[in-house]
């Protein structure tokens, strides 16, 4: 059995988390390797095996909390554990409490994990591009004040999520982030005629910067790219695959 890889980042090194790729675990076929996915048509005990096996490789002995993931801005405060089948629609996660294991599945999507050390206080967001112009990032930051962090002293990672070279968009795609404001026009570059290339990566990275976060490190892992380390949701439809694996982010105390 392959070992799980967990990719951490070095600003959140005193806390337990990793970013999760495909390598280890028991899925097999078109979602072979790691893949959490409750929302997968892969096998259920495989799934929950895959959860199981995340969970002890990041922070062993914990409770492990996931969301119904909907692509909204929406950010929830948890204090417990609460079943798979009664997940909260939403797309951020935020915590004060040892034990839980804060946890966001992405295939192609941005992964963020958040913390203020001092104050006891992380959080973990799921940023497609719908979330991220939404502002889920924003959500996570102000959820995590009414903890008692500062966004001042909050430190975010960004994880494996599509690079600028494998997500072209169409111009109707880049019109709405430019009439949102016209300064996202630098994470566009150009395409072939009437499309372009989106850096959602330099997006994420810009809103955590502008809500006062100065203390932000993105690790530049294309999840297109690197199909034996990574899911992709893109890359899964571009080869008419039935479905696809997702991977997943993990942050505790």
């Amino acid at each position: 059995m392959p070992h799980i890889e967990v990719i951490r980042a070095a600003a959140l090194s005193s806390l337990p988390h990793g970013f999760l790729g495909r390598r280890g675990g028991v899925s097999t076929g078109i979602h072979a390797g790691l893949n959490v996915g409750l929302g997968s048509d892969d096998d259920r005990a495989a799934i929950i095996e895959n959860r199981a096996r995340a969970t002890d490789a990041v922070l062993p002995g914990s409770k492990l909390v996931t969301l119904h993931q909907v692509h909204s801005a929406h950010a929830v405060t948890v204090t417990a554990p609460f079943p798979d089948d009664q997940r909260p629609h939403a797309d951020a996660l935020v915590t004060d409490r040892p034990g839980l294991l804060l946890g966001i599945l992405t295939a192609d999507c941005v992964p963020v994990l958040f913390a203020d050390v001092q104050a006891g206080v992380i959080g973990a967001a799921h940023a497609g591009w719908k979330g991220a112009i939404g502002g889920v990032t924003d959500a996570t930051i102000t959820a995590m004040e009414a903890l008692g962090a500062d966004r001042s002293r909050i430190v975010a990672a960004i994880g494996p999520c599509i690079g600028r070279a494998s997500y072209e968009v169409s111009q109707d795609f880049a019109a709405v982030f430019a009439q949102a404001d016209p300064a996202n026009e630098r994470f566009f570059s150009a395409g072939k005629p009437g499309h372009h290339q989106f850096d959602i990566e330099a997006y994420v990275t810009a809103r955590l910067a502008a809500a006062g976060l100065s203390q932000i490190e993105a690790l530049g892992l294309d999840t297109y790219a690197d199909p034996t380390r990574f899911f992709s949701y893109r890359r899964s439809c571009h080869r008419g695959e039935a479905g696809y694996g997702r991977a997943i982010s993990l942050i505790g105390m």
